[in-house]
């Protein structure tokens, strides 16, 4: 899966499949990640101006890991959690 970054979630949790597209070509199709559960580190009062790829920078050691807060605190996106101060913060792992 060269087109993802080596520690993207698809990577690590997903496959892949064949498949055809609408104009008859076979593709390569990525299946959902099956992720583990996330453990609960514990709690970030979030400041103005803090991002989620700034939090996961700090907790996670990888500002791409943005997903895994959005994910443990029950958000399909990001954007979700824009106006929350409190979130929840996963075990580095």
């Amino acid at each position: 899966m060269s087109t993802f970054d080596r520690n993207s979630r698809y990577v690590k949790f997903a496959g892949t499949y064949m498949t055809t597209d609408r104009e008859g070509r076979a593709v390569l199709a990525v299946t959902p990640a099956a992720l583990p559960v996330e453990r609960e580190l514990g709690e970030h009062l979030r400041r103005d101006e803090q991002r989620l790829d700034h939090l996961a920078a700090h907790y996670l050691a990888d500002p791409t890991a943005f997903w895994r807060i959005a994910r443990i605190n029950d958000s399909l996106t990001p954007d979700v959690l824009a106006q929350r101060r409190r979130l929840k913060i996963p075990v580095k792992g």
